[in-house]
């Protein structure tokens, strides 16, 4: 199956682990990245444009493409955050077809469908990715958001603010 089958928002959830027997891992292996003491005066952020299901890859591989060119640019003067966790369990009726195939497969009997990967339910206007950098990073933050939106199944719209410091909250 493409992925594509899998970006629209269909139906319920369904995330209950407990009952679900050997689904794959989700790939991400860390959501948070880089320097997670320091304090940034920056932030950028990669906001999705639609409501959509972005798969447990497809997060991953824009982490590794975003934090890739942090690391190259930036070292380590950085944090990045990745938001959306995949909890929705995707699953699949897996079909047979060619020469033969009618004697191996049931149709639509049983159709319920093995577990395939998971997938992360995100809304229009949530925030995906999270980059920290101070104020000669920013352009970097942008180009790797950037490339990490090119991984991702929908339109992303990127934002940079200015960090309000803990004492400026505190005074106003």
């Amino acid at each position: 199956m493409h992925a594509k089958n899998y970006r629209p928002v269909k139906g319920q959830s369904y995330t209950r682990r407990e009952f679900v027997k050997g689904f794959p891992p989700s790939k991400i292996t860390k959501f948070t990245m880089g320097d997670t003491k320091t304090e940034f005066a920056y932030e950028a952020k990669l906001i999705a444009l639609e409501h959509a299901q972005i798969r447990h890859n497809s997060l991953e591989a824009a982490r590794v493409a975003s934090n890739r060119i942090l690391m190259d640019k930036l070292v380590n003067s950085y944090r990045l955050d990745v938001h959306p966790y995949p909890h929705n369990i995707l699953r699949e009726n897996k079909m047979i077809f060619g020469a033969h195939a009618d004697r191996l497969q049931q149709g639509m009997r049983g159709s319920f469908g093995r577990p395939i990967g998971t997938a992360a339910r995100v809304k229009a206007d949530q925030t995906i990715i999270t980059v920290h950098v101070n104020a000669e990073g920013v352009e970097t933050a942008k180009v790797a958001l950037k490339r990490g939106s090119a991984k991702l199944c929908i339109p992303c719209r990127i934002t940079v603010d200015k960090v309000q410091s803990e004492e400026a909250k505190v005074v106003g």
